[in-house]
């Protein structure tokens, strides 16, 4: 019985050619790129989901968080977060017109949507830059009891968050600190809050008004809100006075919560940059007609590729750790 054996060949159904599915090898490597980078992107809301739900009853309240606009003062849960979120999927609609100008080789189309796009990316990353100052900062300040447990105080007659210097006291004591005559270099201070635990509570004790709420949700998705003789009775376990976040201390709560925060965003955040930076670099291969000796702009299409995906992993990463 005779075989025939056909390799490399266009009628081989496994010869393939060295262009499967029709697409260039550059344009292959960057969905290989994406595929594997969306797959640690999955695996960090996995793991902030299950960190959640693990401790879901004294996870912090997204909407109590992120309530910051910047030259505005007062609360508006979530107005800046949506903003940021609009600005990138714009800018995800103008690398498709960037795109599309590429293929009918309008090298002044692609010049202006890809401009509009490295704006809206800038704008993207600036703002988040405002948003990690604020959430590191801090806006109320609370204290921390000895089983890490935040305590939040809040106005009984107006419901709503006291900030530490709506009350606390102010003490005639000085924080200690290292002296080079006892035998102890140091370079600077660690970390220091405005007011002492001494004069919270002190204040805390001739503010009638102010009341302690505790990190546990209860049934009605509220934060518990304590009584004056149940503050009073808490306040005891504090140990410390926590301004803001950051990797050890969190003034919203949990500190898992700050951890993923930090992680998950930043670690986006560099893609946004990463993508803006790249897509400056292509912006002035446009300008200079780089593209169009080349006959195509492969190039722009790659890179909205990464954009287009950057953008899409923002929707999962806005909805899991903000909305839900």
């Amino acid at each position: 019985m005779d075989t025939t054996v056909t390799t490399g060949t266009e009628d081989s159904v496994w010869g393939g050619g060295n262009r499967p599915l029709g697409a260039s090898y550059g344009k292959m490597m960057m969905w290989f790129f994406i595929v594997s980078d969306a797959l640690t992107f999955s695996g960090f809301l996995v793991s902030y989901g299950f960190s959640r739900f693990k401790f879901i009853e004294t996870w912090p309240i997204a909407d109590e968080v992120f309530t910051h606009v910047p030259f505005f003062h007062g609360n508006y849960p979530m107005y800046y977060v949506a903003f940021m979120t609009f600005i990138l999927i714009m800018s995800s609609v103008t690398m498709v017109l960037a795109v599309d100008a590429g293929h009918k080789m309008k090298q002044n189309s692609v010049i202006l949507y890809m401009f509009l796009t490295i704006i809206g990316g800038a704008i993207f990353v600036g703002s988040q830059a405002w948003e990690w100052a604020t959430f590191i900062k801090g806006d109320y300040g609370a204290v921390e009891t000895k089983g890490g447990r935040i305590l939040q105080f809040v106005n009984a007659e107006t419901g709503e968050r006291a900030a530490l210097a709506d009350f606390a006291a102010t003490l005639p004591e000085e924080r200690v600190k290292h002296l080079k005559k006892e035998g102890i270099w140091f370079e600077q201070e660690g970390y220091k809050t405005s007011f002492s635990l001494n004069e919270v509570v002190e204040g805390f004790k001739t503010t009638p008004n102010i009341l302690i709420r505790t990190e546990t949700i209860n049934e009605e998705g509220e934060k518990t809100l304590l009584n004056r003789q149940e503050s009073l009775s808490k306040l005891l376990d504090a140990t410390q006075v926590v301004e803001g976040a950051n990797l050890i201390h969190n003034e919203y709560g949990s500190r898992l919560f700050a951890d993923f925060f930090f992680f998950i965003t930043g670690f986006h955040g560099f893609h946004v940059f990463s993508g803006v930076v790249i897509n400056v670099i292509i912006f002035f291969n446009v300008i200079l007609g780089t593209y169009e000796r080349r006959g195509h702009y492969e190039m722009v299409e790659k890179v909205g590729l990464y954009w287009h995906f950057v953008d899409l992993v923002w929707v999962f990463v806005f909805t899991f750790f903000y909305l839900v």
